[in-house]
């Protein structure tokens, strides 16, 4: 029986997903758990799993359309049976969600980079080259898949058949292994075609001018899509739609370094975690939002939004780009709490297994670029939030301290804010108030 493919809710606040690409050509055939599409909402990409065994009967929409969630998107059931009763029935009843559609976190955010298999150990292709790998017996891991997030297609299998075929003595080889020359194109002067040492080495030295002339030629190029065109997408819509103003501040952080030697072995008794430097920052951030309800703004359509909650949105680079998820109602927890919850977060953010949830409704954010060699620098807001933190690293400089020259530790701190909504006396109050919680961290405790 043939049964309906919809546009998957992700995630309590999404209303529309984007098809990015169909993994299955109409007629193919699809076992029960085989991907049949990628969509994408957001920053995350995610998979469409085929429910039952069958052939893919018809597709409604083009990779790259925008379609609202429970919208059908295709068909699936048995070959040449009829989809006519299905196409007539009540939109209320086609758009309703499948029960237990079933969606995995692709690749791009749950493998390293080279594979081809994701977290749950099952390896990426599509079903033609699936087929063709079981003609042929050839084992899919021994593969390197080509298509979207390293997926094996067929294309890919055939290119493995076509190179073991390929004649090339073992010192040939190991020589063409080495120096990554690609030997599938190269015709074999050996007996019976067979690539040998002399058909990879020129025999003519390359002179280091040369060599050097050569190397400079090989540019790599990747297609500029997913999750980062998003991110420049949103990048570029906040820079040009959004007035930006940065205030830079200089932190003793001496008495920060102090206490958090102090709770230190008290967070790891508790929590069996280390408490860092990015936690106080996010407790202090939220103590000064408190302080400054102005800047715990958004602008959406026609209206500012004064949050009540102080949700921080935590910059963490991932592979192939940034994501921000979000630790809500931060002023209400201490430090323990937010260390437990920021590790927790920060790691699912790196292994790709962030839901939606987890990245919507910051009221403000975070982005610490503390453990890299940088003293300040200036963030571009996170959208709709009206104000962004960048935090610098942290080093002993000599600095005036009671009319005396003393070593402290010193840390520059840049807020970016939208100058549409927030006007630049608040924001400096609001860091002002940031930079005395951090060098009274005392307060934080109260």
């Amino acid at each position: 029986m043939a049964s309906v493919v919809v546009m998957p809710k992700l995630g309590a606040t999404m209303e529309e997903g984007t098809i990015v690409s169909w993994l299955v050509q109409i007629g193919e055939i699809v076992e029960e758990g085989d991907p049949i599409a990628e969509i994408q909402t957001d920053k995350i990409v995610m998979e469409i799993e085929a429910e039952t065994t069958g052939v893919l009967l018809k597709s409604l929409y083009d990779s790259g359309t925008v379609v609202r969630v429970h919208e059908v998107i295709a068909y699936l059931g048995e070959e040449g049976e009829s989809i006519e009763g299905l196409e007539k029935q009540s939109p209320s009843d086609s758009h309703k969600p499948v029960e237990g559609q079933k969606q995995t976190q692709t690749e791009d955010e749950t493998i390293l980079e080279g594979s081809t298999v994701n977290g749950n150990n099952k390896i990426r292709r599509t079903p033609a080259a699936r087929k063709l790998a079981e003609d042929n017996q050839i084992n899919l891991r021994d593969v390197e898949g080509s298509g979207p997030l390293r997926r094996i297609q067929k294309i890919d299998v055939e290119n493995y058949l076509e190179k073991q075929a390929k004649k090339i003595t073992p010192l040939a080889k190991k020589i063409a292994d080495d120096q990554g020359i690609e030997y599938n194109n190269i015709t074999g002067t050996g007996s019976h075609g067979k690539i040998v040492k002399d058909d990879l080495v020129p025999s003519t030295p390359v002179s280091e001018k040369e060599e050097n002339s050569i190397s400079n030629q090989v540019i790599k190029r990747v297609p500029f899509k997913g999750m980062r065109k998003v991110i420049a997408e949103r990048i570029s819509k906040s820079a040009y739609t959004s007035p930006h103003v940065t205030l830079l501040s200089e932190i003793d952080m001496t008495n920060c370094v102090s206490l958090r030697q102090d709770l230190l072995p008290v967070i790891e008794k508790a929590e069996g975690l280390r408490i860092s430097f990015n936690e106080i920052l996010i407790k202090a951030t939220s103590f000064a939002l408190k302080q400054n309800p102005s800047i715990n703004i958004s602008i959406e359509e026609k209206e500012i939004v004064y949050h009540s909650n102080i949700n921080i949105g935590m910059a963490v680079a991932v592979r192939d780009g940034l994501v921000v998820p979000v630790l809500r109602d931060v002023d209400q927890k201490g430090l323990a709490a937010i260390t437990k919850e920021a590790k927790r977060i920060g790691k699912l953010a790196r292994e790709g297994k962030l839901s939606p949830d987890d990245m919507q409704g910051s009221t403000f954010t975070i982005s610490n670029l503390g453990m890299y060699a940088v003293d300040g620098f200036t963030p571009i807001i996170n959208s709709p939030n009206a104000a962004i933190l960048g935090v610098g690293r942290i080093q002993k400089k000599p600095v005036i301290v009671n009319d005396e020259v003393a070593v402290r530790s010193m840390m520059s701190l840049s807020l970016s804010f939208d100058h549409r909504i927030i006007d630049g006396a608040p924001a400096a109050a609001f860091l002002t108030d940031l930079k005395d919680v951090l060098e009274n961290p005392f307060k934080l405790l109260i």
